[in-house]
């Protein structure tokens, strides 16, 4: 969905399109920080300028249905687009944080255009080669390449969580997606972890150590 509409002068409802105008602005963001198991994803997202969609937003405020609606505009829209994710081994090795970030670089990487500008959700992040970047605290509820990004680092992780679920029932996977869920912790602590377990994580403030 694209507009002629100028999108400085939007409605208060709709996020901003771009952080400062005449360049080339990519949005990133993650998904699946907090979960057990699963990798964590990653997608950076160059939309046009001119695009306004009152419907984007925070992956975590749209129900399943909309996000995957919107995942299917937003790469089909999108200027340039990609995901990545990685792996819960190196999660461990690298802790999730610095996961998290690496992420979003190899997302970057990806990018058929490269940005002049990139805007990232949260507070924390490590220089992408020389290119200048903001962080932007909630983020993915202030900028359309921000959510956009939000929606296709957790929709692509969804799929991949959803896709694991049949080869490993009993963590439920195909509801939970990996986070920790009554259900997904019980699983654990009676049936042990897989190998696509974080095998040290926080949960609520207390160190878990999952049965190896």
């Amino acid at each position: 969905m694209q507009s002629n509409i100028n999108p400085g002068c939007a409605a208060d409802k709709m996020l901003k399109s771009f952080n400062k105008e005449n360049i080339t602005e990519a949005g990133c963001d993650e998904a699946g920080r907090g979960c057990l198991a699963g990798p964590v994803a990653a997608a950076a997202v160059i939309l046009p300028p001119s695009y306004v969609n009152s419907g984007l937003n925070d992956s975590k405020k749209l129900s399943p249905k909309e996000r995957d609606r919107l995942r299917k505009e937003i790469e089909e829209t999108a200027i340039a687009w990609a995901v990545a994710m990685i792996s819960p081994a190196e999660i461990d090795r690298l802790n999730i944080l610095n996961a998290s970030i690496l992420a979003m670089h190899k997302a970057l990487e990806l990018l058929k255009i490269k940005p002049e500008l990139i805007i990232v959700d949260g507070n924390r992040f490590i220089k992408y080669k020389n290119k200048p970047h903001r962080c932007i605290v909630k983020g993915d509820s202030k900028y359309l390449s921000i959510a956009a990004a939000s929606v296709l680092a957790k929709t692509h992780r969804d799929e991949l969580m959803t896709g694991l679920h049949p080869d490993y029932p009993i963590y439920g996977w195909g509801r939970n997606k990996g986070y920790a869920t009554i259900e997904h912790i019980t699983a654990i602590l009676k049936y042990g972890s897989s190998e696509y377990h974080r095998k040290s994580f926080k949960l609520k403030g207390q160190q878990f150590k999952l049965p190896i």
